[in-house]
């Protein structure tokens, strides 16, 4: 298949899945300071950062669309798939821990399941007559 249009950021796999590899080590090593007020003192903890498909198209130095575009390409698409799954598990996981709302979207629009309405209809029960007005 032919593409048309700008020049690859990446020209091989290796190049690619090296960028890949450091942002989601970057986010499993995120760190933030903390202030303990009874020891007074700063101290640095782990705080890692959820992966997201915009924050590796970022690192990668595109937008969402193109890293999706990529993965039209034969050479690249295992790779684009193997990220992309990295970073669908790490959502999922998120929701489920944290976001019931979120894990009811995720289980409605990945795993097919539905709200249910029940209406009970008893055909059994006197009609209610109404007065009518006549001319």
């Amino acid at each position: 298949m032919t593409h048309a249009g700008r020049p690859l950021l990446y020209k091989t796999v290796k190049e690619m899945k090296k960028i890949i590899d450091e942002y989601f080590d970057w986010c499993d090593n995120r760190t933030k300071k903390v202030y303990d007020e009874k020891k007074g003192c700063e101290y640095m903890i782990t705080d890692p950062a959820p992966y997201t498909m915009s924050g590796l198209a970022r690192r990668l130095g595109m937008d969402r669309r193109s890293l999706l575009n990529y993965s039209d390409r034969e050479q690249f698409f295992p790779t684009i798939k193997e990220a992309r799954e990295k970073v669908q598990e790490d959502v999922e996981t998120r929701l489920m821990e944290k976001a019931p709302t979120g894990a009811i979207f995720n289980l409605k629009n990945n795993f097919d399941w539905k709200d249910k309405t029940e209406t009970d209809v008893n055909l059994n029960k006197p009609l209610i007559e109404l007065d009518t007005i006549s001319k």
